[in-house]
């Protein structure tokens, strides 16, 4: 079910930059997310298991729920997977496979995307002190799901639109799209933009996707989310017979 050689021309890469898997609070793991992807077609992919604020985190164990989320001490084991993963996509399928986190802050509800991760960046902190953590270790700033979410009323992360315009221009790029949802607000105020899936279970890969016109190659897709010109966005829905 090859997506892209049905619809776009070859320079056009078929990119999603928000997936979760068992490593969070995702339904599948890392192996059976690269597969599908890979057997879908898709070029480029940015795993964003979820890390989580010191308060949530507290919170979580004190109440003995499941943690779903990377942790600190764990985080270089996290992306030793990725790399490993990294290395079978590219030889299995030619997609590139970008570490990332999705750096979730839930007690003031921000949630911000870091794509090509180094090293752990703590939720606590503040979103300026986020996004400097991001930039010195080379990767992208995404602002995620940051309007109202028609399909999930009770998911709030609104606190960076809220602050939209002190933020504006510290992002790279903000969700215009996620999963089903599309945030005519990010549009409206022509901020950089990416669509993604939001990926959590198998259905989700049936949603929205970043088309993006670049080389293929990490570098060179960064630098396309930040230039934001040649960028393009795709709702993905299945085939039925």
């Amino acid at each position: 079910m090859k997506y892209k050689q049905n619809f776009f021309p070859n320079e056009w890469l078929v990119c999603d930059f928000h997936i979760h898997t068992t490593f969070s609070d995702g339904k599948l793991p890392l192996r059976e997310v690269v597969d599908l992807y890979g057997q879908h077609g898709v070029d480029v992919i940015a795993i964003t298991d979820h890390v989580l604020d010191k308060y949530t985190l507290k919170e979580r164990k004190e109440k003995g729920q499941p943690i779903n989320a990377i942790e600190e001490d764990n985080f270089k084991e996290y992306l030793k997977h990725l790399w490993k993963e990294q290395k079978r996509a590219w030889e299995k399928y030619k997609m590139l496979l970008i570490p990332g986190i999705e750096i979730t802050n839930n007690h003031k509800l921000y949630h911000i995307l870091g794509i090509d991760v180094k090293d752990y960046v703590d939720p606590t902190l503040t979103v300026e002190e986020i996004v400097k953590e991001l930039k010195d270790q080379n990767a992208l700033a995404i602002a995620a799901h940051p309007d109202k979410k028609k399909t999930d009323e009770e998911h709030l992360s609104w606190y960076l639109w809220k602050n939209q315009e002190k933020y504006r221009d510290l992002f790279d790029a903000w969700e215009v799209a996620n999963r089903d949802d599309l945030f005519n607000s990010i549009g409206v105020k022509k901020y950089n933009y990416v669509a993604n899936s939001d990926f959590h279970e198998k259905e989700h890969i049936y949603s929205w996707k970043t088309l993006v016109k670049c080389e293929k190659n990490i570098e060179a897709i960064k630098e396309a989310i930040i230039k934001n010109e040649d960028v393009a966005i795709y709702l993905m829905r299945k085939k039925y017979k």
